[in-house]
């Protein structure tokens, strides 16, 4: 006689626990169009917005007697530290930041410091008669400063939509761009940098008491 097999109850699979995206309200900068030192509007977006990579957490100086550039997009965004960053503070690791992306840029006189308490790591480049070149530059900053001026520029997209930088930020952010930005007297204070092609003609790199 053969002997059945006892039946194998079936196990139903947990439905799978998805985590909850918290959003945030993120205050968009955006820099009007004028030849004078650029005003920042600030509004705010519903929802957490990505970054490319883990920022230290410690802001540097940027600084340029003259930026020009063709392609220029403008939007908010979130930049997050890494886990268990000690700069991260009482932010959760997360800075608020305006993205400034430009196709094609030259910079005058190019500043860079970070300040390491009681000296400065400092870099400048572009001081003689060839110019800082970069190409698909971003700068996520949370001060930015100078005498703007703009050519066909377009205020209020929506930042999904961004189409002279060939950079899109989240759909439903307040956005900006322009097919010419100059910009002299720029000051920046910038968390994150990128760029496709960073060219950095007479560049001297060293320690200093003072900042840019």
């Amino acid at each position: 006689m053969a002997s059945s097999s006892p039946a194998v109850p079936e196990v139903s699979e947990a439905p799978a626990r998805r985590g909850l995206v918290r959003a945030r309200r993120a205050a968009i900068m955006a820099v009007p169009a004028a030849a004078v030192v650029a005003g920042l509007a600030i509004l705010t977006a519903e929802g957490a917005l990505g970054v490319q990579f883990a920022i230290s957490g410690m802001p540097f100086t940027v600084t340029a007697t003259e930026l020009d550039g063709t392609g220029f997009e403008q939007f908010g965004g979130l930049d997050q530290m890494a886990p268990g960053s000690p700069n991260e503070g009482d932010t959760g690791g997360q800075v608020l930041v305006i993205t400034s992306a430009i196709k094609n840029a030259t910079l005058t006189k190019l500043c860079q410091s970070v300040d390491l308490g009681g000296t400065n790591l400092l870099i400048t480049a572009g001081g003689g008669k060839d110019k800082v070149e970069a190409t698909d530059l971003t700068t996520d900053s949370t001060e930015l400063s100078g005498d703007a001026a703009f050519d066909d520029i377009e205020i209020g997209n929506d930042a999904g939509t961004l189409t002279r930088a060939g950079v899109k930020g989240p759909s439903g952010v307040f956005s900006q761009q322009a097919r010419t930005v100059h910009i002299g007297n720029l000051r920046q204070t910038n968390y994150a940098t990128t760029a496709g092609v960073f060219k950095l003609p007479g560049l001297k790199l060293g320690f200093s008491s003072k900042g840019c």
